[in-house]
């Protein structure tokens, strides 16, 4: 019984510090990620700025960063482009804004990357927003870059 106990409270112990790491390598990128996926499933609409008209990809970026952290964003995700520093790659975090070229002109869609090379966005009409895989060949090949948003992370 006294080994069953210590090896709970070692569990815990360490869930609470992978917590506490987590917290301190991810600022607010955490609690950013948990309220975007808690809009997994509201349907895309062009122009769409709100879960209650639906979203487009950069009208749901702005949104999340502006409910969840507070941070407003320009409305395009061209304009959006601009903001933060750039971050390579292989150097990305939960929060960081990635970017694909999916009409024909660079920066022309916009999501958030959870980790694992999963990002959230609104993708396109008739979709809802969504997880996806950046390893994907779709979107692996219409990767343009990333943004860090200086205030996060």
């Amino acid at each position: 019984m006294r080994s069953i106990l210590l090896m709970s409270l070692l569990v815990l112990g360490a869930c609470v510090s992978d917590k506490i790491y987590m917290q301190a390598q991810h600022g607010d990128a955490g609690s950013l990620a948990a309220y975007a996926q808690s809009l997994i499933g509201t349907p895309y609409k062009y122009g769409g700025d709100t879960p209650e008209s639906g979203f487009d990809c950069s009208g749901f970026v702005g949104y999340v960063f502006s409910h969840a952290l507070d941070i407003n964003l320009p409305r395009s995700s061209i304009e959006i482009s601009a903001e933060g520093k750039s971050v390579r790659s292989n150097q990305l975090r939960t929060g960081d804004l990635v970017f694909f070229n999916t009409m024909h002109t660079k920066f022309s869609h916009v999501g958030i990357y959870l980790g694992d090379y999963r990002f959230i966005h609104a993708p396109n009409s008739g979709g809802t927003v969504r997880v996806e895989n950046m390893m994907d060949d779709y979107w692996r090949y219409r990767y343009n870059g990333a943004r860090r948003i200086t205030l996060l992370n």
